[in-house]
């Protein structure tokens, strides 16, 4: 049955962070995005009308699918992996959507902070790349906090840093949240103070992007829990 104009009207509010929060329901475009999906979405939009409506893109490719909230809760989060980054104040959705892409390839989960971009923004969902349909995610978290909950759940952390830490290769083995701020501001003290270790990633350029910089060091941990 073809969509109704309220349907579609009240669908395409969901762009917008406060409609998505209110009926906990998010879009996602792009059959190979759609087809990576683990659930089968609440509605999906064929039509060029409804596809046109509901697109974020200038050239809408479609088809638009309809999903509810797939966050966990840190709770959660901490007991289904052994392997975490935690995004603190990470605001590109480009950069977190890449990081739960490389968080789904090395078998981690994902933490987001609060101030941190949304896990449901239409271009962090489309740079996941359909990994948040696997990865578990939790977001709007105090990242201080997580990482007091991390520790007492028997985790250690890192937290990458510009200069001043440890190789890569000196990751702690086992269980471990990996803490990465923006390529600007960096982390905050409160937070590298949280941490048990300080990593920095040897590179000729001034910085690396968040995106870059935890897919290296998920890499590295991964490599390393592998033996």
């Amino acid at each position: 049955m073809a969509p109704s104009n309220a349907e579609i009207k009240r669908l395409a509010k969901l762009k917008q962070k406060k409609h998505r929060e209110a009926e906990r329901l998010f879009l996602a475009e792009g059959r190979n995005l759609v087809r990576e999906s683990s659930r089968l979405p609440l509605r999906t939009f064929d039509e060029p009308d409804a596809v046109t409506r509901l697109s974020t893109l200038t050239t809408p490719t479609g088809p638009v699918a309809l999903f509810p909230f797939l966050d966990v809760r840190a709770e959660e989060l901490l007991r289904s992996t052994d392997l975490i980054v935690l995004l603190d104040g990470v605001q590109d959705p480009g950069n977190v959507g890449t990081t739960i892409r490389a968080a789904h390839a090395f078998g981690a989960g994902v933490a987001l902070s609060r101030g941190t971009a949304d896990l449901y923004n239409p271009k962090t969902v489309r740079a996941t790349m359909g990994s948040l349909f696997h990865a578990p995610v939790a977001r709007e978290l105090d990242a201080t906090r997580f990482l007091d909950e991390a520790h007492a759940a028997g985790f250690a952390s890192a937290a990458a840093m510009p200069v001043g830490g440890e190789a890569p290769a000196e990751l702690p083995v086992g269980k471990l949240v990996l803490v990465v701020g923006s390529e600007g501001a960096g982390l905050s003290e409160e937070v590298v103070g949280a941490c048990f270790f300080r990593i920095t990633i040897p590179v000729l350029a001034p910085s690396l992007n968040a995106a870059v910089a935890a897919s290296i060091l998920l890499y590295e941990a991964h490599s390393r829990m592998l033996g």
